[in-house]
């Protein structure tokens, strides 16, 4: 039997997410953004009703391009409120449309989104042996979520940061023993760099 985390063996659309892509590295802009927003609007809820509508977000977020995103306006939020394929959150909406203006931002000042998100990997990455060994934030994850607040993000509290950090392959929390732990290619299974 494939060794995998508590959360991946409850549903066989959380399995497949484990299997292909947590853990792999996103760096590209669309899929980083695409990631805060999702984890972003997973606060508070499960991350199984988050994918379950991603296709819904994808077409409501304009595949989550940062331009289009930024674009939008107070209708558009009025709409997205009707839109029953998202989580109809007005302040999550709202600040999906904020953090897509803050990408916007970053890039006139000269610094690429994932740039400064990438800053902030750490150097060991933990090495969980069962989920209770799985940390919910770090260092890292708490000066990182200072930063995007700091470069006007919300919805980015270190928790919701670490999270992100994980799905991405920042980091590798994938337990020791499981078939997927250093899928990322950047961390070995001791959790010291690729490379060190």
């Amino acid at each position: 039997m494939l060794i995998r985390a508590g959360w991946a063996n409850t549903d066989p659309l959380l399995r497949d997410y484990y299997d292909r892509e947590w853990g792999m590295p996103v760096r590209d802009e669309t899929g980083l953004f695409e990631r805060l927003a999702l984890e972003s609007f997973q606060a508070g809820l499960s991350w199984i009703t988050i994918l379950r509508r991603r296709e819904g977000f994808r077409a409501a977020f304009a595949g989550f391009e940062v331009d289009r995103v930024a674009e939008f306006d107070a209708a558009r939020v009025d709409a997205l409120m009707l839109d029953t394929g998202i989580i109809r959150n007005r302040r999550k909406i709202e600040a999906t449309v904020q953090n897509a203006r803050a990408v916007q931002r970053l890039r006139e000042s000269g610094t690429e989104f994932s740039e400064l998100i990438w800053s902030f990997q750490p150097d060991v990455s933990p090495v969980p042996r069962d989920d209770s060994e799985v940390p919910t934030t770090s260092e890292e994850a708490l000066a990182l979520s200072k930063e995007l607040k700091r470069r006007g993000f919300t919805f980015v509290g270190p928790t919701m940061i670490y999270a992100l950090m994980t799905a991405i392959g920042m980091v590798d929390v994938h337990l020791l023993g499981s078939h997927r732990r250093g899928c990322s290619g950047l961390w070995n299974t001791d959790g010291t760099r690729v490379g060190s």
